[in-house]
């Protein structure tokens, strides 16, 4: 029994380490970003702060987030490499877009056994010109969400009908920059540099992108008192990826910003929308994508033990709360300890789900 246990330690220990050393992998940058293909029209870029989500196809780029102002030179440069890569390549013209296309993405209604003619095969072997950035989503107010809104959509264009433009100034010369109209309330407030604003806003506790882009639709979801009172999900419907914006982080506790509405049964409520939302493809694995905003890309079966550890922690200071313990107690009783050697520091995490719990009484 003594050896067993003292096996048992051991193995304990290595675990601790491992989730200590994981922790700290999971926070280094090598100041690139690099970009992760996610499924059908969706890619993930990595290292510009916040991840970043992309749709880029026939219809040109959307970007869910800018990242930090400091990266914006490299995210334009990585954006720029993967439009050239996806829809700058000697492929004809088709309406079929994703991993499902006949002859894999890009491949459509047509191929190279329906093309003989050598004047033909000319033609489509030169390379297309990219489409621009013609959409930006912001999923929340943070700096290294919206970092790089200024730059990048001037470097990007809005297409109008007609003789009527509505981009930032009616020019049309930007790319449309969208968010929750809190977003811009608070921007507006904060005094943030008008080019960062949103030219558009939704209110609606849900919205649906008008038309197909990159031939799919797009939902957005918005979670009215989770990390802030303005965060939007981002759903691309053909694709099925969620962009979930500060609402799900891999690394860390949930970023629970009290003092602009966020709130811990709000998080949880946002949680339960995206698993709501996400169709596994075996049991809880695969299927629907999450692209969280930080950390490695999830799927269902990682947001529903990231909702259940915000569950369970709610509760624990909860109880501490009704036994009238202070702040302080409740932070010495250590409520999050088994999951500390995953999400690193509590403090911030536990301080903000007892302010949230506290407020309401």
């Amino acid at each position: 029994m003594r050896r067993r246990a003292f096996q048992f330690s051991i193995v304990l220990a290595l675990v601790f380490v491992c989730a200590g050393y994981a922790q700290q992998n999971q926070s280094r940058g090598d100041g690139e970003i690099h970009i992760l293909p996610v499924q059908g029209n969706i890619y993930m870029l990595i290292g510009g702060g916040a991840n970043i989500t992309v749709s880029t196809g026939m219809d040109g780029t959307m970007l869910v987030d800018t990242g930090s102002a400091a990266m914006t030179d490299k995210v334009l440069g990585a954006v720029k490499q993967l439009a050239v890569m996806v829809s700058g390549t000697p492929w004809p013209a088709s309406p079929c877009v994703g991993i499902r296309c006949p002859n894999g993405a890009g491949g459509g209604a047509f191929n190279q056994f329906g093309w003989t003619s050598p004047a033909i095969n000319t033609l489509i072997s030169s390379p297309r010109p990219v489409k621009p950035i013609r959409f930006i989503i912001n999923t929340s107010i943070d700096a290294d969400h919206i970092g790089g809104n200024g730059p990048i959509a001037r470097s990007g264009v809005t297409f109008t009908g007609g003789n009527v433009a509505r981009g930032p100034g009616g020019s049309g010369d930007k790319a449309e920059i969208w968010a929750h109209e809190t977003v811009l309330n608070r921007m507006t407030e904060g005094k943030v540099a008008e080019a960062a604003w949103p030219s558009d806003t939704y209110y609606t506790p849900t919205y649906k992108w008008n038309g197909f882009f990159n031939g799919e639709g797009i939902q957005l979801y918005y979670a009215p008192a989770a990390h802030s009172d303005g965060d939007t999900m981002v759903y691309f419907r053909y694709s099925d990826v969620i962009s979930a914006g500060e609402v799900l982080s891999m690394t860390s506790y949930p970023s629970i910003d009290v003092a602009k509405g966020g709130s811990v049964q709000g998080e949880i409520d946002a949680l339960n929308k995206i698993l709501e939302i996400a169709i596994p493809q075996f049991r809880s694995q695969g299927g629907t994508y999450i692209i969280p905003g930080h950390g490695r890309l999830a799927d269902e079966g990682d947001v529903a033990n990231y909702r259940n550890m915000v569950v369970k922690i709610r509760d624990r200071i909860d109880n501490l709360i009704k036994s009238d313990m202070t702040l302080q107690q409740i932070k010495a009783a250590k409520p999050t300890l088994d999951y500390d050697g995953r999400f690193g520091s509590p403090d911030a995490f536990i301080e903000a789900v007892y302010r949230s719990l506290t407020k309401k009484r």
